[in-house]
Formats: C-alpha cells, structure tokens, sequence
C-alpha cells in the first residue's frame, strides 16, 4: 500500500556516494526495528517514512531503496515473523502448550501485537490470505478439540487470549487488579490461559500436558461433592 492513494510508484533512488559506506544489512536491521516501533506506537497508517528513518538514523530514501516504501517494510516484518514463529511452533505440543509460547513471545516483544491491534481498529493493512486452520482440525480429529467448537472460532479465542494482557492493560488492572508487566501476573494468567485452552478439549480426550497437576483438573470437577 503506497502512502498517497493512486499516486505514481516512485523509482528507487541508488543511495548517495556516503550512505554506501554503511553496512546494508545493518541499514536494513535498523530499519525494519525503527519501523516496528513506529507500527506499534502509531499503527500501520500513522506512521510516517520520516520518522521511521529518524529514528534508524539513516535517510528515509533507503526506505524505498531496500523495501520499495513502507508498505514493503510491513511485508518484510511479517515474513520476519514468520521466519521466528517457524522456530517455536511445534505441532507436536499440546495446544495449551503451544498457545503459551505464543504468550511468552508476545510478553518478550510487545510491538507485534500492539501492531496489530492498530491494524485490526485502522484496516490500513493489505488483506491477509485466509488462516490455515488444518492443525487445529487435526487436533480436533484427536479429541483436543471438542467437535461442537469451530476450529477458526477456537484460533480467533487463543489469539484474543495471548494479545489481551498487551492491547488492553487496563482491562487486566481493572479485572485483576494487577500490574500487567508484573511477573506475578504474568505468572498467573499464563496458568489460566493454560486451564481455559484445556477446557477446549472433549471431555474424553486424553491428557498430552507435560504438566502433571493439570491432568486431573476433569477428575476433580466430576468428583462427588
């Protein structure tokens, strides 16, 4: 998506005899840094070449230079994502499990869902190919996923519950009353992420926890009171 709406694409400018002199994969990690803070602290659409380049420390025509404008660093941070998720997300793992790695990438590194958080409220985006939910029906097939639950209405839930803490903190202060960057809470709601993704489950289903204490959550419900 180019900033001006119908407006020309502009050719790349060759950056002058000085900017050469900089290593250009450190001009492209400063960049694509600079513009995940600017995309998380103004959204997609509020962000502006200048500062991004400002706050790289470069010329903003290497903006277009390495990325062909801003809408090519969005796509650049997106395949860089994808690249990092690659590297944590094991189909093997139970979903609890699974679902708290997200957690704890997004506790790390906040910018990527407050990112999108802008972009879901703005829709300043590029439409994104539809969700592959063929894991999820696979875990579905093998009871981890009761079969009156839509597979994309259980991802739409695990995605809601691992961006909640970082695009609504002031939910958690009001609801929990904590801080949400403590690690008592983060403690806390990871436990409970946990327990409400479990209870996705059917209720045969066997338990793939590698936590022990949270196999007999069911044993203790159904016990006689």
């Amino acid at each position: 998506m180019s900033e001006m709406q119908g407006s020309p694409k502009k050719p790349r400018r060759a950056p002058a005899p000085e900017e050469r002199k900089l290593d250009p994969e450190r001009s492209r990690r400063l960049l694509l840094d600079a513009a995940m803070d600017e995309f998380a602290e103004k959204g997609y659409a509020g962000a502006r070449v200048q500062d991004i380049a400002d706050r790289a420390g470069v010329n903003k025509q290497l903006i277009n230079y390495h990325f062909g404008g801003k809408e090519g660093l969005y796509e650049e941070l997106g395949r860089q994502w994808l690249r990092r998720e690659a590297e944590f997300n094991d189909p093997a793992l139970p979903l609890d499990e699974l679902v708290l790695r997200y957690l704890r990438q997004a506790f790390a590194d906040p910018r990527g869902t407050r990112l999108n958080a802008w972009c879901g409220l703005a829709g300043a985006v590029p439409e994104e190919d539809p969700e592959d939910l063929s894991d999820l029906r696979r875990r579905q097939a093998d009871g981890e996923l009761a079969e009156d639950i839509d597979p994309a209405m259980a991802m739409l839930l695990c995605v809601s519950l691992v961006s909640a803490p970082l695009s609504m903190p002031h939910a958690v202060r009001r609801f929990f009353g904590a801080d949400p960057d403590s690690p008592e809470f983060r403690e806390h709601y990871a436990e409970q992420l946990r327990r409400v993704v479990r209870r996705l489950a059917a209720h045969d289903a066997p338990c793939r926890s590698s936590e022990p204490d949270m196999c007999g959550d069911e044993d203790e419900d159904e016990a006689p009171r």
